[in-house]
């Protein structure tokens, strides 16, 4: 039990929060092109649906390749969102408002989850013998807003969470699970809608694998839990999951898909992404390395929760659904990335949601030296960053200090810096909320127990909007296919039938296909190849017996190691 006075959960002003979860989801979704890698293959898929029939609605995948991309539900959001907002904003910002639902979405089943599980009777603040202690609600909503908080001081959420990339859906699919489950305890009926929505959302988003993991972790949890969720949550959730999960399939079979295609689908839906049937030493070795900085703040503090709340001497404290539910899930989670082929960034954002309600309940037992830590941490590094990228932005503007502009130019050859007064203004804007903050927080001794966060969430936000103001046309030239996208329409012969793209990443493909109006498909029997290795061009040619004469050569002014060629492919 901890001891709290009602003044301590005194919760932030909704015009805060809100106004702190918008800046920061809507940042960098607009003005700028799709990014290599993931961001590129994602709305690769989207604009292939947008323009395609519905055998590619059927099963995604990109123009000109019959490899299904996998699960079709991040898709089918993209193109939507491109044939409805495209007309105003272009298709590559619509389709990353899939990203802004998902991301929201998922803040929001976040917030309910952490207030529905703090307004629980044994989690509260012992009674205090002179009163003045934290209400029901009250208790509820101060802990919901530093779930939020701890959410979005999550490092590397940043730029993954302004991605098209199916993990977007699934942190969707993960987070309402978890709402639905808690909702249920209560609310069986509903709790039971909402997280059959959430398997949905995942299976349609993910692989079989995943699906299974989260299902079983779900059912875990509930088995587990000391407080028992009511059958009729358990017949909603599995018929509402069963019937989403069933979507899919349905479709193959009312449109007639071919056998072959239904392989194709099949295939994808069973291995995109690949998984092992053991785990993957490369994830666990990934993991052991990024995962620390990806998830600060959010994993010691979930540490600290569940050290404190787990001790807890009354019978069953380790089956309490605060740590319970949301602690089932993330052991699912962590397993499913464990045997992943190989783990990335994007595969990380699937334990944040879990972690972040577990480490709202260490907020009430945090002792004041941690808090001081966390504090001045963040308001340290956050600074230095924020001072790092205002002075390479002046560089690249001015020219001044001479040493950062030349090393910006030796990076990027070709790109020249240009003066924008709406990006200035709002980095300025930005800037000065975050100095506001700072001697907020410096200059007296708040009792909330959520003061520790909003320095931590201020200043990821503050190095966002940053990066996706001063600095995002010199990110955007750095990872646009854009520029040699136009180089390589203006190489090609006056007449040509289509290039064959067979041995072309997935991201170069997508972007290609979105930046130039050329016919690309995986077919040997294209007049040109373009490809991205001497030694597989060579390779190719010696495999095919065709003879290769090059035609052009370029890449990305970013990158040094990747160079593309275009060939005309002669029969020897």
């Amino acid at each position: 039990m901890v001891k709290l006075t009602a003044a301590a959960t005194k919760s932030i002003p909704r015009i805060i929060i809100f106004a702190l979860t918008l800046v920061y989801g809507f940042a960098g979704l607009f003005f700028r092109d799709p990014w290599k890698n993931e961001d590129a293959i994602g709305f690769g898929g989207m604009w292939t649906l947008f323009r395609g029939d519905t055998l590619d609605w059927i099963v995604p995948h990109l123009a000109g390749r019959d490899i299904s991309l996998g699960a079709p539900l991040p898709y089918w959001m993209g193109a939507t969102l491109i044939e409805l907002f495209a007309p105003w904003i272009g298709a590559a910002n619509a389709a990353r408002l899939y990203s802004a639902v998902c991301f929201f979405s998922a803040a929001l089943a976040i917030w309910y989850a952490t207030y529905l599980l703090g307004r629980r009777r044994e989690v509260q603040p012992m009674a205090l013998a002179v009163g003045g202690q934290p209400d029901l609600k009250s208790y509820g909503m101060t802990l919901a807003d530093g779930a939020l908080l701890i959410f979005l001081a999550c490092i590397g959420l940043a730029q993954r969470a302004h991605e098209t990339t199916p993990m977007m859906a699934q942190l969707m699919g993960i987070s309402i699970v978890l709402y639905g489950t808690v909702r249920g305890l209560d609310k069986p009926w509903q709790g039971g809608l909402w997280t059959g929505l959430g398997v949905t959302i995942v299976a349609l988003s993910s692989n079989v694998a995943f699906s299974v993991i989260v299902i079983v972790s779900t059912i875990i949890a509930v088995i587990a839990s000391n407080a028992r969720l009511r059958y009729r949550w358990t017949i909603t959730s599995t018929f509402f999951g069963i019937v989403g999960i069933l979507i899919w399939p349905a479709l193959w079979y009312l449109a007639d898909l071919t056998p072959e295609w239904r392989h194709v689908a099949q295939e994808g839906w069973r291995n995109t992404p690949a998984m092992r049937d053991f785990p993957s030493l490369e994830s666990l070795e990934f993991l052991s390395v990024n995962f620390w900085a990806y998830a600060w703040p959010v994993w010691p503090l979930a540490i600290i929760s569940l050290a404190h709340w787990g001790r807890i001497k009354e019978a069953g404290a380790w089956r309490a659904p605060h740590l319970c539910i949301p602690f089932s899930l993330f052991i699912g989670c962590f397993i499913y990335v464990l045997f992943r082929s190989q783990a990335n960034e994007h595969d990380l954002i699937i334990l944040i949601p879990s972690l972040s309600i577990i480490a709202a309940f260490s907020l009430p037992i945090l002792k004041r030296s941690f808090i001081s830590f966390i504090d001045w941490f963040a308001m340290f590094s956050f600074t230095i960053i924020a001072l790092a990228i205002w002075i390479i932005w002046l560089a690249k503007i001015t020219g001044f200090p001479e040493p950062i502009a030349d090393n910006v130019a030796r990076y990027l050859p070709g790109f020249e810096g240009q003066f924008n007064v709406l990006a200035f203004v709002v980095a300025l804007v930005i800037t000065g909320v975050w100095i506001a903050i700072v001697r907020w927080r410096t200059s007296r001794a708040p009792k909330e127990i959520w003061r520790c966060l909003i320095i931590s969430a201020s200043g990821t936000t503050l190095m966002w909007v940053l990066l996706m103001t001063l600095w995002l046309p010199t990110i955007n030239y750095a990872k646009t296919y854009r520029y040699v996208s136009a180089r390589l329409v203006q190489a090609m012969p006056d007449s040509t039938e289509c290039i064959d793209t067979s041995n072309l990443g997935y991201a170069q493909l997508a972007s290609f296909d979105y930046f130039t109006k050329l016919t690309l498909r995986d077919d040997p029997s294209c007049p040109l190849l373009l490809i991205h290795s001497q030694s597989e061009a060579t390779a190719y040619a010696r495999l095919n017996n065709k003879k290769l004469t090059l035609l052009w050569e370029d890449r990305r002014a970013s990158d040094r190691d990747e160079r593309l060629r275009l060939y005309e492919v002669v029969p020897e």
